[in-house]
C-alpha cells in the first residue's frame, strides 16, 4: 500500500529505491510497470507509465480500495503462519462459477483445509469434506447454522500503516464475536481453533441437562441474545461505514420476534436511526458523483482529480452503470489532460533547447569569423563540429545566410565527407598511429602565386583579392583566396609536369 501523504512517500521511496512496482494480475490489473506520484495538494498514488506513443496507459482494473488486495495479504499471512508450525501448505485463488479473483482463498494442508470467503460472491458450503469455511465480515450466516455448528469462524483485515493484518474471529449463537491474532490460532483435528472455540466446547461438554422441556424457556432468551448481537453488528457496520452490512442487518432485525418491549424499542430506534444514516450516505454519494460530473462538464481538471480520488476511496465498489460512466468519463478526461500537459511541456522543452542551440550557432559563427580566417591552417575541426551539432539542434531557427556559412566552414574543415579507410588497414590498429595531414590548398601554393590567375568563383581579376561572398571572415575581401582559384594553379602545374616527363603517358 502506497502512503497517501507526501512526507511518508519520501520515506517509502528511499526504503524501496531498488525495487520496482507492477500492476498486479492477481488484482485484476494489466501487468504493466507503475511509478509513484507525489502530490502535496492531494493524495499520493501509483500510476502507470505512459505508452510508447506518449498517451496514458489504459488499464482495466476496477477495484482500487484498501481491501482490493486482501486475498494477497491472506495468502501471505496464512503461508507464514502454517510454515512456522511445520505444515506444508498449498494456497490458491479459486473461482467457482466464474467468481471474481480474490473472492475465495483456498488454503490446503495435510489433514484438511480452509476456504476463506472474503465477500458474498460464493456461498459457503458447510458440509464440504476437508474444507472448513471462514467467512468475511460481510458474509451472512443464519441462526440455524450457528446453533447446529456451535460456532463459525470469521476473518477481517485491519490496516496498520502501509500493510494489512489478519484477524480471526469466532462467532457463536448468543455470544459476541471474539477476535484473535493469527498467531493465537491453531489447526487441530477439528479444524481451525481459537481460544474462544476451546471455551465453547468446554461449556457445551459440561452443560447440565435440564429435566424439563426447554422449548418454552429458550425462546425468550434466544431472541433477546440475537437482538443484542444484531445491535452490536449494526453499530460496528456503521463505525466502518459499510453500507452493505448496515442494510443487511436492518433486514435481519426486522425479522426478529419474541423480544420484550424494551428490546423491541431499542431495535426499532436502531433501525430508524440506521435508515436515516443510510439516506445520508446515499445522498452524500449522489452529491459526490454529481459534483464529479459537473467538474468533468466544466473541464475543471484539478477539481475532477480531487473528486475522483474521493470516489475511488469511498465508492470504489457496487457502483451503478451511471456512476461507472461518470467515473470513467472523469478518468478519461484526466488522462487526456495529462497527455496534453505532457505534450505542451515537451514542446516547450524542445523550443527552449532549439533557442539555446540557435544562440550557440550565432556565437560559434562569430568566433570563427573573428579568428578562423586568420589561421593559416584553417579553422579548428572541433569548433566546426560543435557548430554542426548546434545547428542540428537549432533546426528551423537557422536562416539561409547562417546555413551558407555553416556549409562553408564544414567544407573548409573537411567534414563534409567521412574519411575513407586505407586499403589493407586493420580497424582499431590504425587509430594508434597518427595519420599524416594533407595540407590545405593555400599551403600547397606559395603566397606570391595566389593571385596569378583570376578567380573562377568570385570573378576577382588577376592580382586582386577574392571577394568575401560567403560571410566568412571580416571585411569585403578574403584574406585567403578561394579554393577554386588555388586548384586551377595546382592543376596547371601538374599538367606542365606531365608534359615535360618523357615517361608520362
Amino acid at each position: 500500500m502506497l502512503p497517501l501523504e507526501a512526507i511518508e512517500l519520501d520515506a517509502f521511496r528511499r526504503r524501496h529505491e531498488d525495487d520496482s512496482f507492477w500492476c498486479g494480475l492477481l488484482l485484476g490489473g494489466c501487468g504493466a510497470q507503475l511509478t509513484t506520484k507525489l502530490y502535496t495538494d492531494r493524495v499520493c498514488h501509483f500510476a502507470h507509465h505512459p505508452g510508447p506513443d506518449g498517451h496514458p496507459h489504459v488499464c482495466g482494473r476496477r477495484a482500487r480500495g484498501v481491501s482490493s488486495a486482501d486475498h494477497l495479504y491472506v495468502k501471505s499471512a496464512s503461508a507464514a503462519w502454517l510454515r512456522d508450525r511445520g505444515a506444508q501448505v498449498d494456497i490458491g485463488f479459486a473461482r467457482p462459477d466464474g467468481a471474481p479473483i480474490g473472492s475465495v482463498v483456498d488454503i490446503r494442508f495435510q489433514h484438511g483445509g480452509l476456504r476463506v470467503h472474503l465477500d458474498q460472491a460464493v456461498p459457503p458450503v458447510w458440509d464440504q469434506d476437508g474444507m472448513e469455511p471462514v467467512l468475511g465480515v460481510s458474509v451472512p450466516v443464519d441462526r440455524d447454522t450457528l446453533i447446529h455448528r456451535w460456532y463459525v469462524h470469521r476473518i477481517r483485515l485491519d490496516s496498520e500503516g502501509t500493510t494489512r493484518r489478519v484477524r480471526i474471529g469466532t462467532e457463536a449463537f448468543a455470544r459476541p464475536t471474539e477476535w484473535f491474532a493469527l498467531d493465537d490460532c491453531e489447526v487441530t483435528e477439528r479444524g481451525l481453533s481459537t481460544p474462544a472455540v476451546e471455551q465453547i466446547i468446554r461449556s457445551r461438554s459440561t452443560r447440565p441437562i435440564s429435566p424439563w422441556s426447554q422449548q418454552r424457556t429458550r425462546k425468550a432468551p434466544d431472541a433477546q441474545a440475537r437482538a443484542q448481537m444484531l445491535l452490536r453488528r449494526l453499530a460496528h457496520a456503521r463505525k466502518v461505514n459499510s453500507v452493505v452490512v448496515v442494510t443487511r442487518v436492518c433486514g435481519e432485525i426486522a425479522a426478529v420476534t419474541g423480544v420484550d418491549e424494551d428490546t423491541q424499542a431499542q431495535l426499532t430506534a436502531a433501525v430508524s436511526d440506521a435508515e436515516h444514516w443510510l439516506q445520508a450516505q446515499a445522498q452524500a454519494r449522489r452529491e459526490l458523483f454529481s459534483r464529479l460530473e459537473e467538474a468533468v462538464a466544466a473541464g475543471d481538471a484539478p477539481q475532477a482529480r480531487e473528486l475522483l480520488t474521493r470516489v475511488n476511496v469511498t465508492a470504489g465498489q457496487d457502483r451503478t452503470e451511471a456512476e461507472d460512466a461518470i467515473a470513467g468519463a472523469a478518468a478519461q478526461q484526466l488522462a487526456d489532460h495529462r497527455r496534453i500537459q505532457e505534450k505542451t511541456r515537451q514542446e516547450a522543452n524542445r523550443e527552449r533547447r532549439a533557442a539555446a542551440a540557435a544562440v550557440r550557432v550565432h556565437t560559434l559563427l562569430a568566433s570563427l569569423q573573428r579568428h578562423g580566417a586568420n589561421q593559416q591552417r584553417g579553422p579548428t575541426r572541433d569548433t566546426v563540429r560543435q557548430l554542426l551539432q548546434a545547428a542540428k539542434k537549432a533546426g528551423g531557427r537557422i536562416d539561409a545566410r547562417q546555413q551558407r556559412q555553416i556549409d562553408t566552414w564544414k567544407a573548409r574543415a573537411r567534414l563534409d565527407k567521412p574519411p575513407a579507410q586505407a586499403a589493407g588497414s586493420v580497424p582499431g590498429k590504425d587509430r594508434l598511429r597518427p595519420k599524416k595531414r594533407k595540407p590545405p590548398l593555400h599551403e600547397q601554393v606559395e603566397r606570391r602565386s595566389w593571385f596569378k590567375k583570376p578567380c573562377p568563383r568570385c570573378l576577382a581579376a588577376k592580382g586582386k583579392d577574392c571577394l568575401n561572398d560567403d560571410g566568412v571572415g571580416n571585411g569585403s575581401r578574403r584574406q585567403l583566396p578561394h579554393d577554386e582559384r588555388l586548384q586551377m594553379i595546382i592543376s596547371e602545374r601538374k599538367s606542365r609536369k606531365g608534359l615535360g616527363n618523357p615517361h608520362s603517358c
